[in-house]
């Protein structure tokens, strides 16, 4: 029987390349999503990935919901937090909520999705969590103190918890993507975007199925001896020490 796999936000962007490379290779996939059902029921058509939808910011929802999934499929084995959201603005400008949405989604998803599997994987010596923070949780982004804080807030969390629980078999590692070549950049002024490949060394987009490729690995059994990694995937725009 293969490994359950949970991906929040897993529909559309990283999250649906991430979700298609974990069927790929061999695990039962579930992908959550919070917001468009019909694009989501044709995901679930186009690749039969089990789609589950609820907030991942609601502790009780996400409590419900992963116990549906493991009612379904059986216990989730590897969890990938990936959902996010940006509510981008100047500080001095930024409203409680836009603060408030981006911690909530970003950064208590963390606590939500993983404190109802955390007890199972331990009792099961077994368990892979691998968390999508962002090259701008490692060095900050104009306009994004919201954003920043809660993906810094990531890295900081896969640390701690990476050290409570590796003699119990659970690895927990961080990938930091840099610009990733998604609707929601694509959306972005030309001229914007311009300024931004400008700024990485490779000279393009990352893809979003090289994120994917790099949580194939972190889920992997032979992945076992990495836990408390952060790794950076941004073509070297920014290269963080250590």
């Amino acid at each position: 029987m293969s490994k359950v796999a949970l991906v929040t936000g897993g529909t559309r962007g990283i999250g649906e390349a991430i979700s298609l490379a974990l069927k790929a290779a061999g695990y039962t996939v579930a992908a959550t999503y919070a917001g468009n059902t019909e694009k989501a029921e044709a995901f679930k058509a186009q690749t039969g990935i089990h789609v589950y939808k609820w907030d991942v910011s609601h502790e009780e929802d996400c409590a419900k919901g992963i116990a549906q999934v493991e009612a379904d499929l059986g216990p989730v084995e590897i969890l990938v937090n990936n959902a996010g959201i940006t509510r981008d603005g100047m500080f001095h400008k930024m409203t409680f909520e836009q603060w408030r949405s981006v911690l909530s989604t970003n950064l208590d998803s963390m606590f939500t999705m993983t404190r109802p599997v955390i007890e199972g994987m331990r009792n099961r010596g077994f368990g892979r969590i691998i968390n999508i923070s962002s090259i701008n949780g490692q060095k900050g982004q104009m306009g994004q103190a919201n954003y920043s804080a809660a993906k810094a807030g990531v890295i900081g969390f896969t640390k701690a918890l990476a050290q409570e629980n590796a003699f119990k078999g659970i690895t927990v590692n961080a990938i930091c993507p840099g610009y990733i070549n998604t609707d929601m950049v694509a959306a972005m002024p030309e001229k914007v975007l311009q300024q931004i490949v400008a700024g990485i060394p490779v000279g393009r987009l990352g893809h979003p199925e090289e994120v994917a490729q790099a949580v194939v690995y972190l889920a992997a059994d032979s992945a076992a001896f990495m836990t408390g990694a952060v790794l950076t995937l941004n073509g070297g725009q920014y290269i963080a020490n250590g």
